[in-house]
């Protein structure tokens, strides 16, 4: 459980993610997350809008800061992306501090009487003292879908994607709508097959703001490619040994190609 009702004096100590416009202080000289005392921050960020206990990483206290000025040292700022390379823990804390700052910012004032709201102290959740009205963070669920068909992979380009970098199917999950659900409407919508036996591998939270990505791998049913116009550029099946350029596997996507391609290779051998 995240608090946001402790107390930071100017000798807390612990690890800080410095939080801006959905991005985080992490200069190429930085390889690890930074540890200092409170106290120590005032002369670099200025008085944080915003602060608090954030989680733990390797037994000691994790706190986020919050700063929306604007600044001048642009190229010491990362989005949470950028630090997949550090691993899960340090990637998910910086997701999670990321998220807890865009909650903060967009929560200020109820939006059902307009009054202003108070953060909760033991959870996090916003609360308007006027009308009751309580908030949480928004997470928004996505589906990753890789297709298999046979020895062939499903994959595509999106029209936000540069030319050669392709990777599995993903959308929204849309209200009173089952993951599974989801997963077999984006693929349709997508490019016009059909699937189904879906299997679900894992999920990983992406702050870009706030989605949570759940994969499933699923079997093509029929069906002929018809890319979504303004959304899916091209779209093709590759076997495991002649891949496009995909996403690293740091990321859920990547893992699932990685594991379609040890699937595909293990059916080999058996047969």
């Amino acid at each position: 459980m995240i608090s946001h009702s402790l107390p930071l004096q100017a000798d807390t100590q612990g690890y800080w993610l410095i939080v801006n416009q959905q991005r985080l202080y992490w200069p190429e000289a930085q390889h690890g997350l930074h540890f200092s005392r409170m106290a120590e921050l005032v002369p670099l960020f200025g008085e944080p809008e915003q602060s608090g206990a954030l989680g733990e990483f390797e037994g000691k206290p994790v706190y986020y800061w919050v700063v929306n000025d604007q600044r001048d040292d642009e190229e010491n700022w990362q989005n949470p992306r950028q630090l997949l390379r550090y691993g899960d823990a340090v990637f998910e804390l910086a997701a999670r501090a990321v998220q807890v700052a865009l909650f903060m910012q967009t929560h200020r004032f109820c939006g059902q009487c307009g009054s202003a709201m108070h953060l909760v102290s033991w959870e996090l959740a916003a609360l308007c003292h006027r009308c009751g009205h309580r908030c949480y963070p928004r997470i928004a669920p996505c589906v990753l879908v890789a297709v298999v068909k046979g020895e062939q992979l499903l994959l595509a380009r999106s029209s936000r994607h540069k030319a050669g970098f392709f990777s599995i199917l993903a959308g929204f999950v849309e209200s009173a709508e089952t993951l599974e659900q989801a997963a077999i409407r984006e693929v349709k919508e997508e490019v016009g097959i059909d699937i189904d036996q879906l299997e679900y591998v894992g999920s990983q939270p992406w702050p870009f703001p706030h989605s949570l990505m759940t994969g499933f791998i699923a079997r093509y049913v029929g069906g002929d490619i018809r890319c979504q116009p303004n959304e899916i550029e091209e779209a093709h099946w590759f076997e495991p040994d002649a891949l496009p350029e995909v996403p690293p596997v740091q990321t859920l996507s990547g893992q699932m190609i990685e594991q379609v391609k040890q699937q595909i290779a293990g059916n080999k051998k058996a047969t």
